[in-house]
């Protein structure tokens, strides 16, 4: 089992000061040389409102692409990128770009969005939208897996839309999160990656998604077996009470490992931890954590 951390994409040094992109940098470069595989951004254009822009998180994709040139080993993925604020077909353009500067660690999470005030704000249509995310997604899976794609959809249109030819294209897998069944149903139709966040330890919550996403890929005939399954976990000081500790993983490394150890028995091929607070010491124990799981695994 693999393990990742969450950068904090919008945080701030202080009120009205957010965190600069070297900060954020440092903290992916200190994951991979603690032995972390895989670095994530969230994607979103505002916070909590309009009003607080300070804590408007910045553009994941530039993010995302710098980060390709500060490290050399660790996955590239994003949790999830927002199909709506970006044409589909320039987003795959853009997949198949990053995925040759990084050298193939993409990981290309697509999700549908939720957060309503930003859409307000950009004047992006939030209606329909896993309809609207459909269509991308189809789009996209089609260009990166065969090259090029058409589509005449009722919200997206590409016509012979292509991605760079070049001999041995590395393909970026696709992750897509989502628990409803229309998500599962696509998720089983086209990704690579399903991912279900947020938890401590693994509970029925997870473990009902992952059978109905099993059920969703037996109804196309596919096996489940080839779809990979992720989940976010919260690694902080939980408040002390019963139901807390079953929500946040406690940042202690015996906890971690014990914990990392649960989510592996539930065939999990992958973690996303959330540091709180999002600094390098958490990232460490984090990190050692993972070493004793390893160690012990």
């Amino acid at each position: 089992m693999r393990v990742g951390v969450m950068l904090p994409m919008g945080d701030e040094v202080e009120p009205g000061v957010p965190r600069g992109y070297s900060d954020i940098r440092d903290l992916a470069v200190h994951a991979e040389s603690a032995g972390l595989d895989a670095v994530w951004v969230y994607d979103h254009l505002l916070g909590d409102s309009v009003e607080d822009a300070a804590s408007s998180p910045w553009e994941a994709w530039t993010v995302l692409s710098a980060l390709a040139e500060a490290t050399s080993t660790v996955s590239l993925g994003a949790l999830v990128l927002c199909t709506a604020f970006r044409p589909a077909g320039v987003l795959a353009r853009m997949a198949d770009s990053l995925q040759d500067v990084s050298g193939g660690r993409l990981v290309l999470g697509l999700g549908a969005g939720w957060h309503q005030p930003e859409f307000d704000a950009f004047q992006l249509p939030f209606d329909h939208r896993v309809g609207r995310f459909s269509e991308a997604l189809e789009i996209i899976a089609t260009m990166l897996r065969e090259g090029r794609a058409t589509l005449r959809g009722e919200y997206h249109q590409v016509e012979n839309a292509p991605v760079r030819e070049r001999p041995n294209r590395p393909v970026p897998p696709i992750l897509v999160a989502g628990v409803r069944p229309r998500m599962l149903d696509l998720t089983a139709q086209y990704a690579d990656v399903w991912n279900l966040a947020w938890f401590g330890l693994p509970n029925d919550r997870f473990r009902e998604a992952n059978a109905a996403l099993d059920e969703a890929c037996r109804k196309i005939d596919r096996d489940p077996a080839t779809l990979a399954r992720t989940a976010g976990v919260l690694v902080g000081t939980p408040s002390g009470d019963d139901a807390d500790d079953q929500r946040i993983v406690p940042a202690d490394p015996a906890r971690i490992a014990a914990a990392f150890a649960a989510w592996a028995a539930e065939g999990v091929s992958e973690l996303i931890c959330r540091p709180d607070p999002s600094d390098a010491a958490t990232v460490s124990v984090i990190a050692d954590g993972y070493a004793r799981y390893r160690a012990g695994a």
